[in-house]
């Protein structure tokens, strides 16, 4: 399945999700397609674009990690579904969008919960989120410059302000 179609599921699942551990369930498997969209760009996406979607990749398995009281629901694991990131910028676009969501959706939870193993597994979910928040930004920032670079008159226009 498309990455842009998981991200679509991914946060209509999270919208749709009431109770505090379903919207860690959410989180987590955010951050699972954080990594396997990352996984997919390093090895098949666009060149420069590589080395941060390793990064990426790296981050969401972290933030898989930080999740860890997950009960996978009988859905199993929406990212094992992705075949393809058909378009690196509205995939980056959509992650980018589902991971800010999740960040707001773990503060509702820390702040609502009185379980402080919770609290704190939401804090650093919200980290996690965030780094790989950072990770996408940089990629589509990325995937800025290569396109300014490709229009006449852009890749002068960059370098002149550069010394």
């Amino acid at each position: 399945m498309d990455a842009v179609r998981l991200i679509r599921a991914g946060r209509h699942a999270l919208a749709q999700s009431r109770a505090a551990l379903d919207i860690v369930a959410e989180a987590w498997q955010a951050q699972a397609l954080a990594q396997a969209i990352g996984g997919q760009l390093a090895l098949m996406g666009p060149p420069e674009l590589r080395v941060e979607a390793r990064g990426l990749s790296e981050s969401g398995g972290r933030g898989c990690g930080v999740l860890d009281q997950l009960v996978i629901r009988a859905g199993g694991i929406r990212a094992a579904q992705l075949t393809d990131v058909s378009d690196a910028r509205e995939a980056l676009l959509g992650l980018g969008g589902l991971l800010g969501e999740v960040g707001i959706a773990l503060v509702g939870v820390a702040c609502a919960t009185d379980e402080e193993g919770l609290y704190w597994q939401c804090i650093e979910a919200i980290d996690a989120a965030d780094e790989s928040s950072d990770r996408v930004r940089a990629m589509l920032r990325r995937l800025t410059l290569r396109d300014q670079g490709s229009t006449p008159g852009a890749a002068h226009d960059s370098t002149a302000g550069a010394s």
